[in-house]
């Protein structure tokens, strides 16, 4: 599927929920056998935030790219994500052109709230650091990048099977894929992978070429969505001995609520009414008194990682955002990590075509990953320090007692997760 608003004269129109936002989809009418070949200076595979992002700020420096992508782009929309942005984040979509919508609509948080003990403390992020972060759904994100890069006049290829990278290692890499039937060729100058942790990217590397730092965590995250307005105005990051609880919200009238559960349980095992009471049981009173309930209309049970590869960089294959690390979501990270990730890359890709230089190119990696380990590194704490562990006995459970405690009464503890959890500078 491509969205080009001007070069849809030979489809046929359907309805679909993206129509309804006023887009204009069509299918290719092509049903011959023939290989089609085309040519651009950058193929992304991928349009989640992170390929969208690359290829508009590529684009703004009159840089060609075509974005690749094996779902349809309402099953795109359809992934209930993060929706938490640092100021960086948010810089770049303005940037792009794609940051309207988010300042009229997103919520700006000062603080957060960390709870345990009955009771609820704040961090007052923005006295310790002037800086802020907005709460606003990556689906909206990923919308905005969408309508930005139809408005563009942008090739975005949907539905394309057997994505695969080719001599990424030479200077004439190529992307094949088939599309209804067909097959197709994209000849470009590099290759970059923003098709998320399941992607093909990654997996086309050799193994030697590759290295793989990983944590399982012993528990995922039940969460759910509901038409209801928030508990509180900022996030509450909830330690309880019953296990760790998040509420945080999409806007003033949709709520996003996390509990802490076994990895094998099953959401058929979670009813609406047993997720709010477990969910009262681990929030303090006033929080409980004031929780608005109502029926879900998501609920989702999601595994937690951490997850880096190294190097980023493959020859003329460059990874960016889940493709090459996942962290669990205690930090809000995962998103904001993608975005750095796309600055770092598209600069390096500018330098090469502007300046005819490859040192960007060479440094991407190292640049990259310095960002991503401290994040790596924050996410890990901020879990480990909130969540129950089956092995952590009384010992544990008053380590992180005391750690919270300090933290919440020391300004330079305090401070150093503003600091982090705003987001360090690019």
């Amino acid at each position: 599927m491509v969205f080009a608003p001007t070069h849809l004269s030979n489809c046929d129109m359907y309805r679909s929920p993206l129509q309804a936002r006023g887009w204009r989809v069509g299918f290719w009418a092509n049903n011959t056998s023939e290989e089609q070949a085309l040519r651009t200076k950058v193929a992304i595979i991928g349009a989640g935030p992170a390929g969208l992002l690359l290829g508009q700020l590529l684009h703004r420096h009159g840089i060609d790219n075509i974005i690749v992508e094996r779902q349809t782009p309402d099953y795109v929309l359809g992934r209930i994500r993060a929706g938490l942005l640092e100021e960086g984040t948010v810089a770049l979509l303005d940037e792009v052109g794609a940051g309207a919508r988010a300042h009229r609509e997103g919520l700006i948080h000062h603080g957060v709230e960390l709870a345990f003990g009955g009771a609820r403390h704040r961090i007052d992020m923005h006295a310790a650091t002037r800086k802020t972060v907005m709460i606003y759904g990556q689906t909206e994100v990923t919308l905005d990048l969408m309508n930005a890069r139809q408005a563009a006049g942008l090739t975005t290829v949907y539905q394309a099977v057997d994505v695969k990278p080719h001599d990424f290692d030479t200077d004439r890499p190529r992307l094949t894929y088939r599309k209804d039937g067909v097959g197709h060729e994209i000849a470009c100058d590099f290759i970059a992978g923003c098709d998320g942790y399941h992607g093909v990217s990654r997996a086309s590397v050799k193994p030697p070429a590759i290295q793989t730092f990983e944590r399982i965590y012993p528990f995922g995250w039940l969460g759910i969505l509901s038409e209801t307005p928030p508990v509180s105005r900022e996030l509450i990051y909830s330690n309880h001995a019953r296990g760790f609880a998040l509420c945080t919200m999409r806007s003033m009238r949709r709520s996003r609520y996390y509990l802490q559960c076994p990895l094998d349980d099953d959401i058929a095992q979670w009813p609406d009414d047993r997720f709010w009471d477990e969910l009262k049981r681990r929030l303090d009173q006033k929080a409980v008194d004031e929780l608005v309930t109502g029926p879900s209309i998501e609920k989702s049970i999601a595994p937690l990682r951490s997850f880096v590869a190294e190097p980023m960089r493959f020859g003329r294959m460059l990874l960016a955002g889940d493709a090459a690390h996942i962290v669990p979501p205690t930090g809000a990270k995962g998103l904001n990590l993608a975005a750095s990730d796309v600055h770092y890359l598209s600069q390096a890709l500018r330098e090469f075509y502007d300046e005819k230089s490859e040192a960007g190119i060479d440094a991407y990696s190292a640049r990259a990953l310095t960002r991503v380990w401290k994040a790596v590194r924050f996410s890990w704490w901020m879990t480990s320090m909130l969540h129950k562990f089956p092995d952590q006995g009384e010992f544990g459970a008053r380590i992180q007692f005391a750690e919270l405690e300090y933290l919440v009464s020391s300004k330079a503890a305090s401070a150093s997760l503003s600091e982090n959890y705003v987001g360090l500078p690019l």
